[in-house]
């Protein structure tokens, strides 16, 4: 499936730029594929500089104030410098990898809102640059994220909300600049309980997996029994009834504060 995206006409000389991608679902540690199209204006021009990048629209939380910013956290050159002929087209062909940690967008083939990952094309020209729109991608989970979505869905839990904030999620292997949160709204069986979020870092041989209830202001709370932090191996995680495992936590820490 072909995603095309179509920047503005750039400089006096009218070259455009458009940008292809040849299928928008990916998962992480996968690849986007596509190709960006230069179609040259009624003069040469000289090319100063193409990329393509994949950014996100990230939340960050000031003392008193709370603002929506793009943070492109990945970029790849594609080639050099070069002159556009007039009425020409240059085509390049780009695959950029999908970061381990990049957050998912899709679940069961539904997109989950507040999520907005996507393909930005720059292009430098005459000593200005052009940058596209997003080009949207879907991002789906690995089998390991799957399996523990999954679980919540079979405990009963609702899908609530899905944003990505800026900050760091101490002690996991976090390198991105942001994280993501996946809230649930709890089944009637957990009544006392507010809701559980849910956020995942992983590289390529396992994810970190952390879970909070009850969710306080500040930025999950060590230490506390409704949190909760493990490792899951990408490849080795069917052993282990997910359901089952959250399930007892829920009910122990439910028991103790008298919640359920």
């Amino acid at each position: 499936m072909a995603f095309k995206k179509l920047l503005a006409s750039l400089g006096a000389g009218g070259a455009s730029v458009e940008t292809v991608l040849t299928e928008v679902n990916v998962v992480p540690g996968g690849v986007v594929q596509g190709e960006v199209r230069i179609q040259g204006g009624s003069v040469n021009q000289d090319i100063e500089g193409l990329s393509v990048g994949l950014q996100a629209v990230v939340e960050v939380e000031g003392q008193d104030t709370e603002y929506k910013q793009n943070v492109e956290f990945t970029k790849v050159r594609l080639g050099g410098a070069f002159e556009l002929q007039a009425g020409a087209v240059h085509a390049v062909p780009f695959g950029i990898e999908i970061p381990w940690e990049t957050p998912v967008t899709m679940i069961d083939g539904q997109s989950l809102r507040g999520m907005s990952i996507g393909v930005t094309t720059e292009l430098a020209i005459a000593r200005a640059v052009d940058s596209s729109d997003l080009d949207p991608i879907n991002v789906h989970p690995l089998p390991a994220q799957k399996a523990i979505l999954d679980a919540f869905i079979q405990l009963g839990f609702r899908f609530k909300s899905a944003d990505m904030e800026r900050g760091h999620i101490r002690g996991t292997r976090q390198t991105l600049p942001f994280y993501q949160e996946i809230e649930f709204f709890p089944p009637s069986q957990y009544r006392g309980l507010n809701q559980v979020e849910l956020s995942f870092v992983a590289d390529e041989h396992a994810m970190d997996v952390v879970l909070e209830m009850d969710k306080k202001p500040g930025l999950f709370s060590e230490g506390s029994d409704t949190f909760r932090s493990f490792q899951v191996g990408l490849h080795d995680y069917q052993s282990t009834d997910w359901a089952g495992y959250l399930n007892q936590w829920l009910s122990e820490v439910g028991s103790r504060r008298n919640w359920f």
